[in-house]
């Protein structure tokens, strides 16, 4: 699948880290360093704009690393880019942790996971098929 692609940024185009990695990763473009101290967010810009196919978005998710290490996570997570936006792809980021943390120019601090999606059509019903499960949730299945 191709993916239209502006790149108004400092930094090569969005890669797969392995040949089977599933998201590509983003970069912060900023002219210089973002501290967020703990609790706090920012919308980080990465340079770049996307056109993706109809039945297409593109999710953005935290890196692994960042949260492990950093606690440092995409805030709503994952985010849709959908295939009609036209704008600059943006990460929300949040700081988890108890420590200040310097996103600095050109970090991968992202990744973006294109992915089909289908549309539903509503069947409005007066009740829903049984299962085993029934209304049960939220760790109900588990210990």
């Amino acid at each position: 699948m191709k993916v239209k692609i502006v790149n108004h940024s400092h930094y090569p185009l969005p890669e797969y880290a392995t040949a089977l990695s599933a998201g590509l990763d983003l970069k912060a473009d900023i002219p210089s360093g973002i501290t967020l101290a703990p609790l706090e967010r920012a919308v980080v810009p990465t340079g770049l704009f996307i056109a993706l196919e109809p039945g297409y978005e593109a999710q953005i998710r935290p890196r692994s690393g960042l949260a492990a290490k950093h606690g440092i996570s995409v805030l709503n997570s994952p985010g849709t880019i959908d295939a009609d936006y036209r704008g600059e792809v943006k990460v929300i980021l949040v700081n988890l942790s108890n420590e200040p943390f310097e996103i600095v120019p050109g970090e991968r601090i992202a990744q973006m996971v294109v992915a089909r999606f289908e549309k539903v059509e509503w069947e409005e019903c007066e009740s829903l098929d049984s299962t085993v499960r029934g209304e049960g949730g939220f760790g109900s299945t588990g210990r």
